[in-house]
């Protein structure tokens, strides 16, 4: 199980997309307000199979500022990885890497080197934006307006202003992985109050639009929170899969650009 793919905004399964977008929208120039370099969030990654979680991983996503052939960009790093116990049975070890402009939010670079149960994936990814193509490690392949990477896109989606959307709204985004232009979306639902197992909070929620395929059923099973603060911060997703169901939790975070001001207390 991919313990980054499962973090969404992006959950993604594999084979092919649902619908194309006639645009990206939100997705398409858009100011960084929500998050600031040295930023560091913790999460934890919970499986069932007979309705009680357990832990079985957890992911580190950590935010720097660096120059790439000359232009400062966000380096953005998610690494997942399952516990001792979960590695006899499924052992995942995996490092995604962005690299995005400080100013417009679109990827330069992304890297995916991932060992999951044996099987390991090394992609890398160098975007052309103006060109409208990709060039990774097996190939150039033609791609959309305002690409996102399954990185980028957490990062950029961070900034999107859900008050400008009523519950039901699509929001729809265009992403490359495996070699695919994927067409997704993000749905508003509203905002309500969330409780995890860090604590209770303010939250919008949202569903991502998952893509059928190994481990997950496709369509919009996934719900995800995000702290009703600046920050947008992560808070809660939750997915049935093929066997059993996960979620995943916020439990730690470092040099957030804004006070958590959603946290409502630990009960």
């Amino acid at each position: 199980m991919n313990w980054i793919k499962m973090i969404p905004f992006l959950a993604i399964g594999w084979t092919l997309p649902a619908q194309p977008n006639e645009q990206n929208g939100e997705f398409c120039g858009i100011t960084n307000t929500s998050f600031k370099s040295g930023e560091t969030v913790n999460m934890t990654v919970f499986y069932s199979t007979m309705g009680a979680y357990v832990g079985a991983g957890d992911a580190t996503f950590t935010t720097t500022i660096e120059r790439l052939n000359g232009k400062p960009v966000y380096h953005a790093v998610g690494v997942g990885k399952t516990y001792s116990f979960f590695d006899n049975f499924f052992k995942v070890r995996d490092r995604y890497e962005s690299y995005f402009d400080t100013a417009t939010m679109q990827p330069y670079k992304f890297i995916r080197n991932v060992d999951e149960g044996g099987y390991k994936i090394y992609n890398n990814v160098t975007f052309n934006q103006s060109a409208n193509t990709a060039i990774s490690s097996n190939g150039v392949f033609k791609i959309s307006d305002c690409m996102q990477d399954v990185v980028s896109a957490i990062y950029y989606a961070r900034n999107i202003d859900f008050n400008k959307y009523k519950p039901g709204d699509k929001i729809p985004f265009d992403m490359f992985l495996d070699d695919e232009v994927h067409h997704l979306y993000l749905k508003y639902m509203g905002k309500e109050k969330v409780k995890t197992r860090y604590g209770k909070f303010r939250a919008i929620k949202i569903k991502p639009l998952l893509i059928k395929g190994t481990i997950f059923e496709g369509g919009e099973g996934m719900n995800a929170w995000i702290s009703d603060d600046p920050n947008h911060l992560l808070l809660r997703a939750e997915s049935p899969i093929v066997v059993g169901s996960i979620k995943v939790d916020m439990m730690g975070y470092q040099n957030l650009r804004y006070p958590l001001t959603s946290f409502m207390g630990l009960r």
